[in-house]
């Protein structure tokens, strides 16, 4: 399974045109600033649809959003649940992934579960990732 990290335009634009990436994961990654109008999640409409034809999937980090400082993580849920819209409107197909980095962060797929359904998700599955 091949996962690329977003955050980057050219990183999210490079996964969803390659046929070999199966997950870009966290497209949301690293922004700072939303426009005026609208977030600036990492996605649109042209990525979206580049994600659908090549069959890239979109991953969600809960640990991404849990390890953030208590001032930025209603930017980045915002920003996810955008993202979220997106892919269903597109039926690009979503991950909750809990990337941890030792066994204290690990959560259980119930909680996952719950996070996808916040987030909006019509369909929801876990994957879980050690790095």
């Amino acid at each position: 399974m091949k996962v690329i990290f977003g955050g980057k335009d050219s990183v999210n634009r490079k996964a969803v045109e390659n046929p070999s990436v199966d997950i870009l994961m966290s497209p949301e990654r690293g922004r700072n600033k939303d426009f005026m109008k609208s977030r600036n999640s990492g996605l649109n409409q042209v990525l979206c649809r580049l994600a659908h034809k090549n069959n890239v999937a979109i991953g969600f980090d809960f640990n991404y959003l849990l390890n953030a400082k208590e001032s930025e993580r209603p930017n980045i849920l915002g920003r996810m649940k955008f993202n979220v819209i997106l892919c269903n409107k597109y039926k690009v197909n979503m991950y909750i992934c809990n990337s941890t980095k030792n066994k204290n962060e690990v959560k259980s797929d119930h909680d996952l579960i719950a996070f996808g359904k916040i987030l909006g998700m019509k369909k929801i599955v876990v994957k879980k990732f050690e790095y």
